[in-house]
């Protein structure tokens, strides 16, 4: 990925949050038809080795976990907020209209060898993890125990686990750094001024930014 040195984001405790937040990681491998993506949320153990640990469930008929490249490290990319800038929110367009569009973004690349966990209880204890952490917020939380045993034992069977230590984590936020302060002032309005969620999120982004702290 290219990073120019104002876009760079390389604090571990950031990169960290951005996972747990967006969770949902492309998988890239390198197979034997070349490289494949999977879609598969991640939970990030940012105390195990030197940049953290990756760990999820795939199908066990998805051919990602018998076929990838042990020589080749794999990438899963997670990407946060995103929103598309409009050149009309610079003040410096008032000044010389030499201003174009372009699209702000915040993403994390993380790095490392493919494990494949076919463990029964390693498997439970990662569905009972990611289960606690996404039911939490419910009125009623669903618990793995709710489900008859027989049930869930069919269920772990069909799924394999994969751990990912990471060896180079990279990350990105292209959040209008590269623009005049009064610029960055306009992306932050004219993006506060949707409705949607996103955009919102952004403006945050580039606000915090904007004041020194950068996240």
């Amino acid at each position: 990925m290219y990073v120019p040195a104002h876009f760079e984001e390389s604090r571990a405790d950031v990169l960290h949050q951005l996972i747990r937040d967006y969770a949902l990681g492309t998988l890239i491998t390198l197979g034997s038809g070349g490289l494949e993506a999977n879609h598969v949320p991640f939970e990030i153990d940012a105390a195990s080795g030197d940049h953290g640990v990756l760990r999820a469930h795939v199908a066990r008929s998805n051919p990602v976990w018998r076929d990838f490249s042990k020589d080749t490290d794999a990438l899963v990319v997670f990407q946060g907020a995103q929103a598309y800038i409009s050149p009309s929110w610079y003040q410096t367009k008032q000044e010389n209209e030499k201003v174009v569009p372009t699209y702000n973004y915040v993403v994390v690349h993380a790095y490392g060898a493919l494990r494949i966990i076919d463990d029964a209880k390693w498997l439970r204890d990662l569905v009972g993890r990611l289960t606690e952490r996404y039911e939490a917020q419910q009125l009623a939380p669903w618990k793995v125990s709710d489900a008859p045993e027989d049930y869930i034992e069919k269920m772990l069977g069909a799924i394999v686990g994969i751990e990912i230590p990471i060896n180079r984590l990279v990350g990105k936020w292209k959040v209008s750094q590269n623009r005049p302060e009064v610029d960055r002032h306009g992306v932050v309005a004219g993006l506060q001024q949707s409705g949607r969620e996103e955009p919102q999120i952004m403006a945050a982004a580039v606000a915090v930014a904007l004041s020194g702290k950068r996240s």
